[in-house]
């Protein structure tokens, strides 16, 4: 069954941007006087102060910050903490940070990782260290597990499909383009359940009039409207359409156990990556199943007008497929 069509529009929560921030000292003075809000439930005690977390271990690195396993001194809960490091001068990156902190405050999913509160490292460490104190998931990253595991099974993949669709339905009913879905952004934890993480390039499309023609994101995982945004988009792009190239492009790797678009431990340049994602066709898939192979091409349909959106793909049978009893779910991805 084909679920390609011509795409509605799609309406939901309009979000307010952020004004253009042009330093750290600025946005922390905005935050001051709407403070984000810290859980402070038995399992997510209050953060008052980075002296309130022990640093345990380093969980990784990015463009521009760190990632810490974390302690929090009075109550020995875990969380893993982001830490944004960046020059005061460096305005746009003051820019996004001020967004992914109030796209953290306003999203409340059991398909998102949770975000327990942002601080500002004060005098600690060096100015303009922004932190996230992020809820851990134990399991690492959907890209840790394929790169332990390889090739994953089809009724795995669908669980993931089916938990990132969830989280892609309620984030684009807030109007929130997460712009930078792949594996190592796709989260585990010990109960099976995978979340959405880092909102470090996400975009608030504050009407329907907004486009999303922006490079931000990882290029590898990029649909071709955001490589070409003329050809492809033709002056048009709502931007949701390019977090579900951006799923299928990720469900495509867990099913080969590598990046899918190129050759196993190539590292493509940027022309290679145009010619693949823009003129080349996906890699055959001979041994998926029908609805998996259908699912993917609904994916990867270079054209974001006839692309399925994420509702159709929550319908899809492929996905509908899948288990969902808790004793199931709790066998997780394999550890």
């Amino acid at each position: 069954m084909t679920l390609v069509r011509e795409r509605r529009q799609q309406h939901g929560l309009r979000l307010s941007l952020l004004p253009q921030v042009p330093s750290l000292e600025l946005w922390l003075r905005w935050s001051s006087r709407f403070p984000v809000p810290v859980s402070v439930g038995p399992d997510s005690p209050g953060i008052e102060s980075l002296a309130d977390l022990e640093k345990l271990v380093v969980l990784g690195h990015g463009n521009s910050g760190t990632i810490y396993k974390v302690r929090h001194r009075w109550s020995n809960s875990i969380y893993a903490l982001k830490v944004l490091r960046f020059s005061q001068d460096a305005i746009e990156l003051h820019r996004q940070a001020a967004c992914e902190a109030e796209i953290l405050k306003r999203v409340d999913s059991q398909y998102v990782v949770k975000c327990h509160g942002v601080l500002d490292n004060g005098t600690d460490v060096e100015s303009g260290d922004l932190c996230f104190v992020m809820e851990y998931m134990e399991g690492g990253s959907l890209h840790d597990v394929v790169r332990v595991h390889g090739q994953l099974p089809e009724k795995d993949i669908s669980n993931v499909a089916k938990r990132v669709l969830e989280g892609l339905k309620y984030l684009h009913e807030m109007q929130i383009v997460h712009r930078d879905i792949k594996p190592s952004n796709l989260l585990t934890n010990s109960r099976g359940e995978v979340k959405i993480a880092d909102f470090g390039v996400s975009q608030v499309m504050a009407s329907a009039h907004d486009t999303d023609n922006s490079c931000a994101g990882t290029c590898a995982y990029m649909s071709p409207e955001r490589f070409d945004h003329y050809r492809w988009a033709r002056g048009e792009n709502e931007g949701f359409a390019g977090d579900v190239w951006s799923l299928g492009v990720a469900m495509l790797e867990c099913y080969m156990g590598h990046f899918p678009l190129t050759a196993p431990g190539h590292r493509p340049d940027w022309a290679t990556l145009i010619c693949a994602v823009c003129f080349s066709e996906p890699p055959e898939m001979e041994t998926a199943s029908p609805e998996f192979q259908n699912f993917v091409q609904c994916c990867l349909e270079k054209d974001w007008r006839r692309r399925a959106t994420v509702q159709e793909l929550l319908n899809h049978p492929f996905v509908t497929k899948c288990s969902t009893t808790t004793e199931e779910l709790e066998e997780g991805l394999p550890g």
